[in-house]
């Protein structure tokens, strides 16, 4: 739907509310109808049962306030104005016939509706996705047909992905794309897609195997440039654009699609060579399924696109549903949205369309125009069947230049999100290289590589954080029993003998070497030699075998050196499997402490003397 959805989840408010929870309650247990719908004075709570578990319509339809079918249709109706239009760009991104971004956000609008359980949610095509399933086609040196049925078999392989991770309840995996990467590949992918459009613009040609091949070649073949073709262009840029910065609320996508349609017909493009959209056909393609052997014989294109595709739709849904349902007070169920989304990608894919995710923009819109429950995404359903049956045709006079237009203008302000590369820049100076390091890696290996780096720059950066955990040394806050960083407070005081350290991260199998050779180099740096090492546990909440035997290691090491090591704050889960590993048999109960102070006090404090 709308190139917004890359991440920024701030909506406006909107009075619909829901009761049977308690104020500000938000839970990801449950459906629709847990924590009911408002009806006069008298609040429900029952869950739903059965089928309606697995259907929420058939819970929350019976529970309908007619009060609110007037906001609900005309959110429908506002959405679908928006819908329309871009989604015949999302499937020129894809690389398909435009027809297929209708196909898409008619099984995307009207199945989630069926099967979610967010209010407010609209479910189509968005340029992220578009781009990841162009890659494909791409890659695959696939037009036509052939392109139609790749994507189509991409998008359905998506929606099987999506079904497991709602039975297996692997919602982690988005942890896989990090926000740094993600805003690096969703930036690197809109200069890809712009770099693509621009030939239409200026009604030229390009080649090129990635990115900046392509540009190279774009700037070469200038001299070549259809003047009729820029000037279309020119202005459609320059509609669009302007209506984003001006205070009408009139969908700038619809205003360019219908003002393109009429200065077509009207000044008759397609005589002066300006490049048509060509024929889009009435109604539905047949429903269809691809073999068994296609998707084999073209798993190393489809796979990776469907990996892709589920990371970043899976990111979109859960952010896009928890931020609703936080704002308007009702439950959600992310493993439910996760088979919303897994059908609505099946069902797009069966109707030949392309892969489709929550949209942020299209659901904003749903929200600020009154949408009260799922009736709202039905209505915009709806609506795109009737313009597939009976408008269709007309969209055969679209000017390319116009759709690249819209095309440029969805994925420039909706997926180049140049504050938070600000904010990266500002505060994380290391997530801004790795958004970097993305943006280069779309641009030098195009959109499907790019993810599949993506996530490796994800796991390499969290690998190594992990590997190299934060291990300060502590000293004594003067006059006090608190202990706190001697980097960060230079005046804090440390005792001859005495080394107090924190480890703040897991002990497992990446960080275990990090602590042995942390100790080693402190000891090895101290003017005198410790005697007493006081290790304090409170970041530590998971440990290993592998981290266990390596303490173990460390009290043989100390004791060799003629050295105590004493634990403090030692949370009860990492002190059982300690005492499982024989570790705690080794260091002595007594070595155990409640607090770093209760550790060291016979380090820090003088000892009583006897006369």
């Amino acid at each position: 739907m709308s190139g917004t959805d890359s991440g920024r989840w701030q909506h406006s408010r909107s009075s619909a509310t829901m009761r049977g929870l308690p104020a500000g309650c938000v839970g990801e247990r449950g459906s629709m109808e847990q924590g009911s719908m408002e009806q006069g004075s008298e609040t429900t709570t029952d869950a739903p049962t059965g089928l309606a578990r697995f259907v929420p319509i058939l819970s929350w339809a019976r529970h309908y306030d007619r009060s609110w079918l007037r906001g609900d249709l005309v959110a429908g109706l506002a959405v679908a104005a928006l819908v329309v239009p871009k989604s015949l760009g999302y499937a020129g991104i894809a690389g398909v016939p435009i027809q297929h971004g209708l196909y898409a956000a008619a099984a995307g609008t009207i199945l989630y509706a069926l099967f979610g359980t967010s209010r407010q949610i609209s479910t189509g095509p968005s340029s992220a996705l578009a781009a990841v399933a162009g890659s494909a086609v791409v890659l695959a040196s696939v037009s036509g047909d052939d392109a139609v049925e790749l994507v189509a078999a991409i998008t359905l392989v998506t929606g099987l992905l999506f079904l497991l991770l709602a039975i297996f309840k692997m919602g982690w995996i988005s942890l896989f794309l990090s926000k740094a990467v993600i805003t690096g590949f969703l930036f690197g992918a809109a200069i890809e897609v712009v770099v693509g459009e621009l030939p239409k613009i200026t009604g030229t040609s390009i080649d090129g195997a990635n990115a900046w091949r392509k540009f190279g070649n774009w700037i070469e073949g200038l001299g070549d440039t259809d003047g009729a073709t820029l000037l279309v262009g020119i202005i459609s840029l320059a509609v669009i654009v302007g209506i984003r910065f001006s205070r009408t609320k009139v969908p700038g996508a619809l205003v360019l699609v219908v003002g393109g349609l009429v200065a077509s017909v009207v000044f008759d493009f397609e005589d002066r060579g300006i490049a048509l959209v060509g024929d889009v056909p009435r109604g539905f393609a047949a429903p269809s399924l691809p073999s068994v052997e296609y998707v084999v014989a073209n798993f190393g294109t489809i796979g990776p696109a469907a990996v892709g595709l589920l990371l970043i739709g899976f990111s979109q849904t859960a952010g896009d549903a928890r931020s609703f349902a936080s704002k308007h007070r009702y439950r959600i169920d992310i493993n439910q949205e996760s088979v919303a989304q897994g059908m609505s990608n099946v069902g797009s894919g069966v109707l030949q369309g392309i892969p489709v995710s929550t949209s942020l923009s299209a659901s904003s819109l749903n929200d600020q125009s009154g949408a009260k429950t799922p009736l709202a995404s039905l209505t915009t359903g709806a609506l795109i069947v009737l313009t597939l049956l009976i408008l269709a045709p007309l969209f055969s006079e679209l000017p390319q230049a116009v759709l690249a237009a819209l095309i440029i203008d969805a994925v420039v302000f909706g997926m180049m999100d140049v504050p938070e590369m600000r904010r990266l820049f500002r505060v994380a100076r290391v997530d801004f290289w790795i958004a970097i390091a993305a943006i280069l890696a779309v641009l030098t290996a195009g959109v499907l590589a790019g993810v599949i780096i993506g996530v490796v720059l994800s796991l390499g950066w969290l690998v190594y954080i992990n590997a190299n955990p934060e291990m300060p040394v502590l000293g004594r806050r003067p006059g006090t029993q608190a202990f706190r960083s001697v980097e960060e407070y230079p005046d804090s005081e440390t005792y001859p003998g005495l080394l107090v350290m924190r480890f703040d991260s897991g002990l497992f199998f990446a960080s275990s070497d990090a602590l042995e050779d942390r100790l080693r180099e402190l000891a090895q740096d101290a003017e005198t030699r410790y005697d007493t090492v006081v290790l304090s546990f409170e970041g530590v909440d998971f440990i290993d075998s592998q981290g266990s035997a390596k303490l173990g290691e460390i009290l043989d090491l100390a004791d060799t050196y003629g050295a105590e090591v004493r634990l403090a704050r030692v949370k009860p889960e990492i002190l059982n499997l300690l005492r499982l590993d024989g570790v705690i048999d080794t260091l002595g109960e007594h070595h155990v402490y409640p607090n770093v102070y209760e550790a060291a006090a016979d380090r820090v404090e003088p000892r009583p003397t006897t006369s």
